[in-house]
């Protein structure tokens, strides 16, 4: 989240989910660590099904019409979702993924879950984090490349139906991805004892490039443009000052309401002027990896595999016979861990006074296998060590385009990783690609 929580969490499905933790932060991990074990069952899009998290649940899943949405019951053979045929496509999905969010929390079971249905005062707030959720589940981490040109919000309504989700899931993940400094944020509405209308912003995400900016909780005037989107897929636009109080481009559409209220919500992407001046984006060359750009101290990532006591093919190769030392030291090192316990690690040896290698071991066996060999889970563990590390000595992030060889990962997963964890906390990373080959003139 680019925000953080200013919100007063009464909601106690909420507060038994979260303990002492943000809810927003840990709904979006908790949603994010179920997409990742999917994807390694080899989960794929887009469009990204939800039925097959669903599936790797054990939930039931049964068409209703009498539904007005989709629900969430607790039946004797475990939790099952009814939802409403008649819905458009793109709801139906959404409303299944916002149903299993609701699993996350460990009181599910307790009532019937009705999206479309009758709320308690603080519902809202239980309802937003399944939206969260929802919307990480139809349009995960890596399924979008990230938008060197955002469009207009019209052109992103119709783009969004190539992906076939909600507006409110596509606009969140292309403010995570871009490399335009935008943000979206979503806001309802609040109904005065005088019966006016009051909308405050639900939650903000930003793109890595867009100006720290808080609006969690942020009351909009009244003038706002946020006040005439008073329709579902309804869009406006105009430059306002309220965001970071100098002249914003700010896009808006209107948005399903929550559960029993009358008014819809709205989302809104802002265009921000300037970018954030201490992030650097993740830096792509061709070259060798052994040659790392940059000066000052460095660190070399390559991931490995829970059985390898020794460097294999590939990038690890190269390093083993460029370090023979270093891949000794991490054969010890590595020796002292039970395998069962070594995915998530990292080995670290130091090569020179200004070089480390980082052997991250998120890869489960090798050879040939039904599905992917990566665990992403384990990789993200190895992700936030790395960072850690190269904050703590100063160091700067070099290599190849891990994961996406034997380990069959999907690179714009790793990559939202690599932003997420890295280069959003100011450090700077370099991945590195072979050259292209010449190719030969072929002759008639």
């Amino acid at each position: 989240m680019s925000d953080v929580s200013s919100i007063r969490w009464t909601n106690a499905s909420v507060k038994a989910f979260a303990k002492d933790v943000d809810p927003l932060l840990a709904i979006e991990e908790a949603a994010r660590n179920l997409v990742l074990k999917a994807r390694e069952t080899g989960w794929e899009g887009p469009p990204f099904n939800p039925l097959h998290i669903a599936e790797m649940l054990k939930v039931q899943i049964e068409a209703n019409s009498s539904v007005a949405d989709a629900r969430l019951v607790a039946t004797e053979n475990g939790p099952k979702i009814e939802f409403n045929p008649q819905q458009p496509r793109e709801r139906v999905r959404f409303s299944i993924a916002h149903e299993i969010a609701h699993l996350l929390f460990p009181d599910w079971s307790e009532q019937v879950r009705n999206r479309g249905g009758d709320e308690t005062p603080d519902d809202w707030q239980l309802e937003m984090l399944c939206n969260l959720a929802a919307s990480e589940f139809v349009l995960p981490i890596g399924s979008l490349s990230a938008a060197s040109d955002v469009r207009p919000i019209e052109d992103l309504m119709r783009q969004r139906r190539e992906y076939d989700v909600s507006a409110e899931a596509f606009l969140i993940r292309l403010a995570k991805i871009s490399k335009e400094p935008i943000g979206t944020f979503v806001a309802s509405p609040a109904v005065s004892k005088a019966g006016g209308r009051q909308y405050k912003v639900d939650y903000f995400i930003s793109s890595p490039t867009a100006p720290k900016v808080r609006l969690l909780g942020r009351s909009i005037p009244h003038d706002s443009i946020v006040h005439r989107c008073t329709a579902i897929g309804h869009t406006s636009r105009a430059i306002e000052n309220w965001v970071n109080e100098t002249p914003t481009q700010i896009e808006c559409v209107g948005l399903t309401a929550y559960p029993g209220s009358v008014y819809p919500r709205v989302a809104g992407l802002v265009r921000f002027g300037r970018t954030q001046e201490d992030h650097m984006p993740i830096r792509l060359l061709h070259g060798d990896i052994l040659e790392p750009r940059n000066g000052g101290k460095k660190i070399i990532c390559q991931l490995v595999n829970d059985k390898a006591v020794k460097w294999g093919g590939g990038v690890a190769k190269k390093i083993s016979k460029r370090f023979p030392d270093a891949e000794k030291i991490y054969t010890e090192q590595l020796t002292t861990i039970p395998q069962r316990d070594r995915l998530g690690k990292v080995v670290f040896v130091e090569v020179s006074e200004d070089l480390r290698i980082a052997s991250l071991i998120a890869q489960e066996g090798y050879g040939p296998s039904l599905f992917p060999r990566i665990r992403y889970s384990a990789l993200q563990a190895c992700l936030e060590q790395v960072a850690k590390h190269a904050a703590a000595i100063g160091a700067s992030i070099h290599m190849p385009k891990i994961g996406t060889g034997s380990a069959g990962g999907d690179w714009l997963t790793i990559e939202e990783m690599l932003d997420d964890i890295m280069v959003r906390s100011g450090l700077f990373v370099t991945v590195y690609e072979v050259p292209p080959k010449r190719v030969q003139l072929e002759l008639f």
